[in-house]
């Protein structure tokens, strides 16, 4: 671990607690911030300190430990891992009912305290691990414009991650904020000057990038360009018009016409027709 946990002790015996904080003292990367004699006090320390690991009584006057964390969740405060320290063996099941990471009997034995402890190092570099394959996965992503909660799919059945050539998201950058647009959710895309403004149903983003690019990551058999500052996405044209004076356009679902260049029709009518 990079950093001690801060960690609660709460118990109504002062003895059980200071033999539990001596025992605890020899391992570096836990770090005391407070011993609780009652759950309100436990209560109290979660609600300023928001320690990650509290080593919890379950028989107190009072608030017993499992009051104390039915508590903590109809709070809705955060939840530290739980370590549950009682003198009755009978309490172990219903323990783990409630999520604790582990049960210590008392008198508390150094060997099966460090067994404890090395179970909360595992689940912590458990959830690390998870953290990073996450942000990988996310970065792969929005690289690829490939979908996140397929290449995760795929990795959690031990498939080969399969990356198509083609964007199914676009990653678009505005001030600190990105948005993941679908691709299958774009309308059509114009130019306007060195940006590319993104239409969909219910937004326009700007994007900064050259049509051409953008070719290169969207599925042509998708995206059609209608000119030399357009692209539309085919499932939204509802209809492909000429007019007399030689002109050509279409007509989106939503209503929008855009023209069609010449030197782009004979493409642009064989995807409506297709």
């Amino acid at each position: 671990m990079n950093k001690a946990l801060s960690t609660v002790i709460v118990d109504d015996e002062p003895l059980a607690r200071k033999g539990l904080a001596v025992r605890l003292a020899e391992h570096d990367d836990i770090n005391i911030i407070a011993q609780c004699s009652n759950g309100r006090e436990a209560i109290d320390v979660i609600k300023k300190h928001q320690p990650e690991l509290m080593f919890l009584d379950i028989q107190m006057p009072g608030q017993n430990g499992f009051e104390v964390m039915q508590t903590i969740i109809d709070q809705n405060l955060p939840l530290p891992m739980v370590i549950f320290v009682t003198a009755f063996d009978q309490y172990a099941v219903q323990a783990f009912d409630v999520h604790a990471q582990d049960y210590l009997l008392k008198p508390v034995d150094e060997d099966r305290l460090a067994q404890s402890l090395s179970k909360i190092r595992e689940y912590l570099q458990s959830q690390k691990n998870a953290e990073h394959k996450s942000k990988l996965v996310h970065l792969v992503s929005d690289v690829t414009g490939n979908d996140y909660k397929k290449i995760l799919e795929e990795l959690e059945s031990d498939l080969p991650v399969t990356l198509s050539n083609y964007s199914d998201i676009l990653a678009i950058k505005d001030g600190s904020e990105v948005s993941r647009v679908p691709t299958k959710d774009i309308l059509w895309i114009d130019a306007a000057g060195d940006y590319m403004c993104v239409h969909t149903e219910d937004n326009t983003h700007i994007l900064r990038k050259t049509m051409k690019q953008l070719e290169e990551l969207l599925d042509p058999k998708l995206f059609v360009r209608s000119h030399r500052s357009t692209i539309v996405n085919r499932h939204y044209i509802e209809k492909f018009c000429s007019q007399l004076n030689g002109e050509y356009f279409l007509v989106m679902s939503n209503g929008k016409e855009l023209k069609v260049s010449r030197s782009y029709k004979d493409k642009v009518k064989l995807a409506v027709n297709n």
